[in-house]
């Protein structure tokens, strides 16, 4: 099926649909790497933006559930040159367009993000959306689109304790947005885990007594 990426500046670029069905609008980044597209995809820094490969062929090696950075996709939108249909990897458990039928994210393919990266990279951040019917855009709410509550929208929403097989320090990691292997490194570093959310009061921290605090990645704009 035919499908459209619209930037904020009127430019549409023809592609095909993959993924979930559905349109999407968020801010058009882009990644220039080779590999990792699952951990890229799981990463929660990417709530409310349209994801864009500059690599032209993404799903060579499907997705492996254990590579996940978080248990789902923030992201608005995954746009790339080419996905691969049959991907080859011993550890695979899902293809590339069958995760992100399962996880709600909304693709199209078929177009030449290098030019697109290009583009976007003298024009400055863009907004862009991801539709059925171009025709049917309001480029004043497009322009216009912000991302809202990407904090609050991916942080935990309790807190969580990781021990490693021997702790020898205490970290509080104050939870913005963080990926699965912030909390891995600091395990195979022989610390103990405490994962807050991101309103955690000061006091609590205090309380906990930690030998470090660690505050994570995370969406959104600094500035806010």
């Amino acid at each position: 099926m035919d499908k459209y990426l619209v930037l904020e500046n009127g430019n549409v670029y023809k592609g095909k649909a993959f993924g979930a069905e559905g349109d999407a609008t968020g801010e058009l980044v882009f990644t220039t790497g080779m590999v990792g597209y699952t951990e890229t995809l799981t990463d929660p820094s990417y709530y409310g933006q349209i994801i864009m490969h500059t690599f032209p062929e993404i799903g060579n090696y499907g997705i492996m559930y254990d590579d996940m950075e978080s248990d789902g996709v923030a992201a608005a939108g995954y746009v790339v040159g080419n996905y691969c249909l049959t991907p080859s990897n011993f550890r695979k458990d899902i293809d590339l367009d069958a995760f992100m039928k399962e996880k709600g994210v909304i693709g199209l393919y078929g177009v030449d993000t290098r030019a697109l990266t290009a583009a976007i990279r003298s024009a400055g951040v863009m907004n862009a959306a991801i539709v059925s019917d171009p025709e049917k855009v309001d480029f004043g709410k497009l322009r216009s689109f912000k991302i809202q509550n990407a904090v609050s929208s991916v942080s935990s929403k309790t807190e969580e304790i990781y021990e490693p097989e021997t702790a020898k320090f205490t970290v509080a990691l104050y939870d913005y947005g963080a990926k699965k292997n912030i909390i891995r490194t600091l395990l195979a570093h022989n610390c103990r885990v405490i994962s807050v959310p991101s309103d955690t009061p000061v006091q609590r921290i205090k309380d906990i007594d930690p030998d470090g605090i660690m505050l994570s990645n995370g969406p959104g704009n600094p500035a806010e």
